[in-house]
């Protein structure tokens, strides 16, 4: 005779009657509704793992439930930056122009972002992740929420790391000239 399966139920009604709670934590970070669905998704994973009898799922406190979507939310979107994240030498490496594959070009390429590249580890440890986040496509209200500070402050790092990055790379022979 197979095993009667008593959490699955207890998982499930506990879900239910949290279900606000972890929507709540999870539109909390910004995430839509799909996100949300994942969110809720892995909690019950969470729970599962973490609680292997029916009776203590059912008195789970709701504060133990909301602690575990505020968990899953952070690492969804530290997952979804990991994934966008790409290291600027890779960027870098593609010709500026698809059709330009010689081997110079592709040289030139490669030192410039290796130039990049050591010139952002070169900012100071506050502006070093908001420049290399910006350089990877986040905007200034996702890398806010990200790192969990306010807009002012992300643009006003963003805008300095910039200026500082401006005057760590040098300028080419096309600005030479122009100046």
């Amino acid at each position: 005779m197979p095993p009667v399966d008593r959490i699955s139920p207890e998982l499930e009604r506990a879900l239910t009657r949290f279900h606000g709670a972890v929507s709540t934590a999870a539109r909390r970070h910004g995430l839509d509704e799909a996100e949300i669905d994942e969110v809720i998704q892995d909690v019950r994973i969470r729970i599962w793992r973490a609680v292997k009898d029916g009776e203590k799922i059912s008195a789970l406190p709701a504060s133990y439930v909301y602690r575990t979507a505020f968990s899953a939310a952070v690492d969804l979107l530290r997952r979804r930056r990991d994934r966008r994240e790409e290291p600027l030498e890779l960027v870098a490496e593609e010709p500026s122009n698809p059709r330009n594959t010689d081997p110079e070009g592709m040289m030139e390429q490669r030192e410039l972002g290796e130039m990049i590249s050591r010139a952002v580890d070169s900012l100071s440890h506050t502006r070093r992740p908001v420049v290399r986040m910006y350089l990877t496509g986040y905007n200034h209200n996702e890398i806010a929420g990200l790192l969990g500070w306010t807009e002012a402050k992300t643009r006003n790092l963003l805008y300095r790391g910039l200026a500082d990055l401006r005057k760590a790379l040098p300028t080419g022979p096309a600005h030479q000239e122009s100046t």
